[in-house]
């Protein structure tokens, strides 16, 4: 028996008993005649005694030889500890030692195993089963797990099914980039790895499988970021004989169960704001509505003046920042020195400030009077005090770099708060997008997406007015899950096909094992998919992801750990057919 305790679990209840540690060395302290060792596990510190009075001579040696990160047992008395500390459970005792063996030696690490490390990130990604021993990482995997559990108990209850669909599938041309697999067996041709489960899904609830669920990884060729990784994992759920309304009430329970197991936090509303009006209001579709700062329009209110820029905008738009007016000019240019960033992309900022007598002074006081400026503070909702952030440009773009200052500033001033959550629907999205250099429209969601009732006629006249019956779930200004009700009909999925460029030869080569299975009776479905990955981020109070992935991607899409992707030998290049042609 390696141990009868894990580090983690000896309290002063326990002293005078006899018990065995394994673990790893934290750090020892050498004073000649005593020895103080902490020795940590998963669970945990407890601090380990040798002393010369108590311990043998062959033990003392022995502890006089361990370094950091040595995995070592140990059997001893469980003592008082003479100094005690309050910062850890085990903090009341200690164990003195009697038998001590080396089970492994180890290198000196290339940093600190501590919660407050010495190693960049390049090196703890090298080194990634090393920053697991640390507490951050891991508390956030077994966080993970938690989530995980949690997510499959709640399912369970409401008679979701668990069904793994392959790995190994057919390569479409929607969405991202697939990962490609060659087929030995079948020369010339490639598996491509899932970008999610969606076809088999739907062809489940065609096989009356009712409710699924799985949690499953998916893989995208796509460029990263912090909250990217290129292959993640889903809660993917899907359910038939449903409407829009019954698949919001399921997940907002799950999402509701999820706050109040995990964090004790209880939450009714789930407010509903269609995609126009997020767009309007808070310049994505992902708003985080923890805070103000909505947008106020103010075309009517500030293109009247001899003030070229605004007058030949297609949007003039503001935010009222709280307190803001206190900001020094040093700190307001630093700001449009923020939104002038290419990350951003703004040409430049007007601001008002709101002052505590009622007047206000602005950066284009030359153009507009206090009376014009009164009518800006009234759109955006500013009061005494506050600052006006106004930008302007085209709709689509203004509204994308206001929504980025509204965030940055909401940052700084500690309005994005990690215990407080504020989840909300987002629902009415287009059902297509204009890609603007090709002139075609393409699926906003997937193909698969069903137009919103009584819509579907307007594909033909108007398919940029087409509102999809999807849905998207935000949490703090992230989005977590979204999913739509799909269509079942094998027509009206040709209809689709066919807006969206397919020709039914490519249709038909591309899906018609799924219009082949709509014409067997497939029940009017649709579904919703968490991402796990960034869903267990901010549920602990975090939005990158990396840390709660045991082993992740950099930003270049490698392992740096196993120094993935790699190149094969000519062997196994031959074994699938395939020749490089590398200049």
């Amino acid at each position: 028996m390696y141990r009868s305790h894990n580090c983690g679990a000896l309290r002063a209840t326990d002293i005078n008993k006899t018990v065995t540690l394994s673990g790893w060395v934290q750090k020892s302290r050498d004073k000649g005649f005593i020895i103080w060792t902490d020795l940590r596990d998963r669970y945990g510190v407890t601090q380990l005694i040798f002393d010369t009075e108590r311990t043998e001579a062959k033990v003392i040696e022995l502890a006089k030889t361990l370094g950091r990160e040595f995995v070592i047992q140990v059997t001893g008395k469980v003592i008082e500890r003479e100094s005690k500390n309050t910062k850890i459970p085990t903090g009341e005792i200690e164990v003195l030692v009697a038998q001590l063996e080396v089970l492994n030696e180890a290198k000196l690490p290339p940093f600190t195993i501590e919660d407050d490390t010495d190693g960049g990130e390049d090196i703890r990604m090298k080194y990634r089963y090393l920053d697991i021993r640390r507490n951050p990482v891991k508390e956030s995997l077994i966080f993970r797990s938690k989530v995980a559990n949690e997510v499959r108990n709640y399912l369970a209850d409401q008679e979701f099914i668990e069904v793994e669909t392959p790995y190994l599938i057919k390569s479409t041309p929607e969405g991202a980039r697939d990962f490609v697999v060659p087929s030995r067996m079948n020369e010339g041709e490639f598996y491509a790895l899932p970008q999610s489960p969606q076809t088999f899904k739907q062809l489940l609830m065609v096989g009356g499988m009712d409710k699924y669920f799985q949690i499953v990884k998916c893989f995208r060729d796509e460029d990263l970021r912090a909250d990217r990784q290129p292959e993640f994992t889903q809660i993917d759920c899907e359910m038939a004989f449903v409407e829009q309304e019954d698949i919001l009430n399921i997940f907002e329970g799950l999402t509701k169960h999820l706050l109040k197991k995990l964090h004790n936090f209880e939450i009714e509303n789930f407010p509903r704001m269609t995609f126009d009006h997020a767009m309007k209001t808070y310049g994505n579709d992902k708003p985080d509505i923890r805070f103000g700062m909505e947008f106020g329009e103010l075309n009517t209110v500030a293109q009247h003046k001899d003030f070229k820029v605004f007058n030949s905008a297609e949007l003039v738009v503001g935010i009222a920042v709280p307190n803001g007016a206190s900001y020094t000019r040093k700190e307001i240019d630093k700001l449009i020195d923020w939104v002038k960033r290419p990350q951003v992309g703004a040409l430049g900022m007007v601001y008002v400030k709101c002052n505590e007598d009622g007047t206000f002074k602005s950066s284009v006081d030359k153009f507009y009077d206090q009376e014009d400026l009164k009518n800006w503070a009234a759109a955006t909702g500013a009061k005494a005090g506050d600052l006006i952030c106004v930008l302007s440009g085209s709709t689509n773009k203004v509204r994308a770099q206001l929504s980025a200052l509204r965030m940055e500033l909401a940052e700084r001033l500690g309005l994005r708060k990690p215990n407080e959550f504020a989840p909300l629907w987002v629902i009415d999205f287009p059902l297509l997008e204009l890609d603007e250099e090709t002139g075609h429209y393409h699926a906003m969601h997937h193909p698969f997406t069903s137009p919103k009732p009584g819509q579907l006629e307007l594909l033909d006249t108007d398919p940029g007015a087409v509102k999809a019956n999807a849905y998207d779930l935000v949490l703090n200004g992230n989005e977590i899950g979204g999913g739509s009700i799909r269509i079942h009909d094998k027509e009206i999925q040709a209809t689709m096909f066919k807006h969206l460029g397919f020709t039914p030869e490519e249709a038909e080569t591309q899906f018609g094992f799924l219009m082949d299975a709509f014409q067997y009776g497939a029940p009017p479905h649709g579904g919703l998919a968490f991402g796990l990955d960034r869903l267990v981020a901010i549920l602990g109070g975090q939005e990158t992801i990396r840390d709660f992935i045991a082993f992740p991607k950099n930003n270049s899409g490698r392992d740096v750990m196993i120094d993935a992707p790699a190149a094969l030998d000519n062997e196994q290049l031959s074994e699938l057919n395939i020749k490089l042609d590398i200049q």
